[in-house]
């Protein structure tokens, strides 16, 4: 079983153990409102456009309310059954990080403890890869530089312009694990990493993820 679908797997049955009234670390969001989501963003991908298209709100919006009609256990149940044909040919591609994150914005949420887990090297690098991708997505325009290092990979340098320091020291640096520096590049406020540098740098870092 592959990363994305052991996620899955495991998000199906935190789901239905914790019910659909659950809170999330997605702001406003329970897990009712998690699972319509992720279900749309599979099976309806045309009606998913408001999540990127504020214009298009409606269209997601009469898709998320249809989806509320179904008993919560059967949604849970069919996105745990896996995407649709047309999706699984790019499960690998667009669901490490859509199933690891939104597992742990259930397994967090609410007064839940962090729990940080830990993977496999392998794991490892493709999470730090998603929190590359997703973090040059969210900070590339940034005037300062922010650096991700993981412990046991290479560091990533987000974003910033030429010129802010002389001495190159004007940047914010971020230390955690692969998977908290992808929940923390993604927004998430309940994570495990160390964040240094100058505190309107850091602000303004935040404002942005």
């Amino acid at each position: 079983m592959s990363f994305q679908q052991s996620e899955r797997s495991k998000l199906a049955q935190l789901l239905l153990e914790v019910g659909p009234d659950a809170p999330t670390l997605c702001a406003g969001w329970t897990t009712q409102d998690l699972v319509t989501h992720m279900y749309i963003r599979e099976n309806q991908p045309h009606r998913a456009v408001g999540y990127l298209m504020p214009a298009l709100k409606s269209v997601t919006a009469s898709a998320e309310e249809s989806v509320k009609q179904r008993n919560y256990e059967d949604v849970v149940r069919a996105w745990a059954a896996g995407p649709p044909a047309f999706v699984k040919p790019l499960d690998s591609l667009i669901n490490v990080s859509e199933n690891f994150i939104h597992h742990e914005d259930v397994r967090r949420g609410g007064d839940r403890p962090m729990e940080p887990r830990e993977f496999s090297g392998a794991v490892e690098k493709k999470l730090m890869s998603a929190a590359a991708m997703m973090g040059k997505l969210a900070l590339s325009s940034g005037n300062v530089p922010v650096i991700l290092t993981p412990p046991n990979l290479p560091a990533v340098t987000l974003g910033g312009k030429r010129g802010v320091a002389v001495d190159g020291s004007r940047v914010v640096r971020v230390k955690g694990e692969p998977g908290e520096l992808l929940l923390w590049v993604t927004g998430r406020d309940k994570v495990k990493v160390e964040i240094s540098g100058e505190a309107e740098d850091i602000a303004a870092v935040k404002r942005r993820i």
